[in-house]
């Protein structure tokens, strides 16, 4: 019957526009999962940029520029830079100034999206899992600690693939085992456990965690999306995802 269908557009509330790395499988359902009513997810993909200081950022910035004209073409409300360890390599000035100057809307990134609800939590010193080897570990180290985040604890993963190959790698970890890594590397210290990587599929452990733990848990995509939320607007509690989508 025509009573029963929805009279309000697709996205009416707000649709959220998201840069994520091209072999990124993980990040689409996860937000597709949180998504509260009224609100629609748009994504684009590009590389990922490791090292873009070496050009002094001009390849980030062409490849932001396509990606942004794109969303902005689609009329989304905030953009997302959905990379953990590609937004930790770039100024947050430069690289947010480039993301709203060229949407025309607010926008976030994972790094400052991370650095965001830390601090929404109260909490100052982490235990951080993640599926990267050591190298990256501790450059992701380093630029927490160099926010004020003190990093009590610290466990990758160590696989042999490189390149593409490897970050396909990590969307094919199992949600079990993203919660037994996440739990062998808590530590009485940590006030709070953050999961890192967009391409982790670990969204879906953070409440049993949180119930485990009883310590507030995140994860690159739940602070992305939750950001993202809060850039568009919209601050209803989410539930089933942990307390930092359904309590902040």
């Amino acid at each position: 019957m025509l009573s029963e269908i929805q009279s309000s557009p697709l996205g009416w509330r707000a649709k959220i526009g998201v840069i994520t790395p091209t072999e990124n499988t993980v990040t689409e359902p996860e937000f597709n999962a949180m998504k509260p009513a009224g609100v629609t997810v748009h994504f684009t993909r590009m590389p990922i940029h490791f090292h873009p200081e070496e050009d002094n950022f001009e390849s980030l910035m062409d490849d932001l520029e396509v990606r942004l004209m794109e969303l902005r073409n689609c009329a989304v409300d905030a953009v997302a830079y959905n990379c953990t360890v590609g937004s930790m390599a770039c100024p947050a000035d430069l690289l947010i100034g480039k993301l709203e100057g060229t949407s025309g809307v607010n926008a976030v990134s994972t790094a400052g999206s991370i650095l965001a609800a830390l601090k929404t939590l109260g909490a100052s010193r982490i235990a951080l899992a993640t599926p990267y080897s050591r190298a990256t570990n501790e450059h992701e180290k380093a630029y927490l600690t160099g926010h004020g985040v003190e990093v009590a604890a610290i466990a990758g993963m160590d696989f042999k693939e490189t390149g593409t190959a490897l970050g396909r790698r990590f969307g094919a970890v199992s949600p079990q085992a993203i919660y037994d890594h996440a739990l062998s590397v808590d530590c009485p210290e940590a006030e709070a456990i953050l999961i890192s990587c967009a391409n982790f599929g670990s969204a879906q452990v953070v409440a049993v965690l949180e119930d485990e733990l009883g310590k507030p848990v995140i994860t690159s995509n739940t602070v992305t999306f939750w950001a993202s939320l809060r850039a568009a607007g919209i601050d209803e509690p989410i539930q089933g995802f942990g307390r930092l989508l359904s309590d902040n």
